[in-house]
């Protein structure tokens, strides 16, 4: 297959499953709806952008946002050599969606998701789904992990160990000796077969839209006191400290250019140190 069809169908897919998780979650919150703006990589020429939609202040949701994006251009000299394929042609095309959740209830873990493909000489998917509870919940995690294995068995028996093994050492604070949140799955580089890989990532987005609405579901009537939300402005600050120091997504778009604000939707409302 044409390698422009290819990025024209995975571009069209990324866009369908931001319609179809916004549609959820304003099913879910009922009254709050997303805001929407559309950005560009390049004013003065056309380098591509995207749509990112944000929701605040909700009732189950503190702050959502859905970030949709298709950008393409050359790297800089000292980043081409750290992406694959760039070295001898810094030439690329990037497409994918970035989903992340803060929630009200101190009981509903943050949850984040992404799926992008990307083309320097030869073109690869990554992504993954993690997430970040703040009150243990050890049948919340069993539950969790195995629609996970669920979903990567579907493709491939090997794919579960190996991507939640790669996920907890992608979602580990160094300097705190600690992970993110409670792991789940983080792939990068799949570039066997564009058919299966594609597949895939269309399944985990599809795990990942289930995901919202019955852990939602599970958590949002849960009562909450005081100490829940201090020990939840808390765990959000670990997540501040991944996503500025580690964060491959947020280097990534910093780096070529990406729209500011939708970069960093990804931060809480609020956030607290101790």
């Amino acid at each position: 297959m044409d390698k422009e069809i290819k990025k024209q169908i995975v571009k069209n897919w990324f866009k369908i499953l931001q319609d179809m998780i916004c549609k959820d979650i304003e099913e879910l919150e009922y009254k709050k709806k997303f805001l929407t703006k559309e950005w560009k990589k390049n004013e003065k020429k056309d380098e591509g952008g995207g749509e990112y939609r944000i929701l605040k202040d909700g009732n189950l949701f503190e702050k959502v946002g859905v970030n949709f994006s298709e950008v393409y251009g050359k790297f800089s000299k000292d980043f081409k050599n750290k992406v694959p394929g760039a070295k001898n042609n810094p030439n690329y095309w990037a497409s994918g969606i970035s989903i992340v959740m803060h929630m009200k209830n101190p009981h509903v873990p943050a949850m984040h998701f992404n799926t992008r493909y990307i083309f320097t000489s030869y073109g690869w998917f990554g992504g993954g789904i993690d997430i970040t509870p703040c009150i243990k919940d050890n049948k919340l995690k069993k539950w969790y992990q195995n629609e996970l294995k669920k979903c990567c068995d579907r493709h491939n028996k090997k794919y579960y160990k190996k991507y939640k093994k790669w996920c907890d050492k992608y979602f580990y604070l160094a300097h705190r000796k600690e992970t993110r949140g409670i792991g789940g799955i983080f792939f990068d580089y799949k570039k066997k077969s564009w058919k299966s890989d594609f597949a895939f990532v269309r399944d985990v987005g599809i795990t990942f839209k289930k995901l919202i609405r019955e852990i939602v579901n599970k958590k949002y009537k849960k009562k909450w006191t005081t100490k829940d939300k201090e020990i939840q402005y808390q765990k959000r600050g670990r997540y501040v400290e991944f996503n500025l120091l580690y964060d491959r997504g947020t280097k990534f778009g910093l780096q070529t250019g990406g729209n500011t604000e939708a970069i960093l939707m990804s931060l809480p409302p609020l956030a607290k140190w101790n």
